[in-house]
């Protein structure tokens, strides 16, 4: 993983304020899927599942359009957006 440090982009909030962002983690749990630490990745950044598969479901539905995906992609765009909250604030409260 040191590696794949040196490529990653930094967290310019996490740099000019200190704090870090709602995306903190995510670069990180991305790299640690492809080293298939699975566990680790959604202990990282617990949203990255969820932002998988809503990225592989547009794609898909961009090519073939199947019945109910904007209730699908919307209902799990909400989904992954409330994960992302929950877990930065649940992040800073410990």
């Amino acid at each position: 993983m040191q590696a794949l440090d040196e490529y990653m982009l930094p967290c310019l909030n996490k740099k000019l304020f200190g704090l870090d962002c709602m995306g903190c983690g995510m670069q990180r749990a991305i790299a640690l899927i492809f080293q298939g630490k699975f566990a680790e990745a959604f202990y990282m950044y617990p949203a990255i599942y969820g932002l998988i598969l809503l990225f592989i479901i547009i794609v898909i539905n961009i090519f073939f359009k199947f019945k109910h995906s904007n209730k699908i992609i919307a209902t799990l765009a909400i989904v992954t957006v409330l994960t992302i909250i929950i877990s930065f604030i649940i992040k800073f409260t410990n």
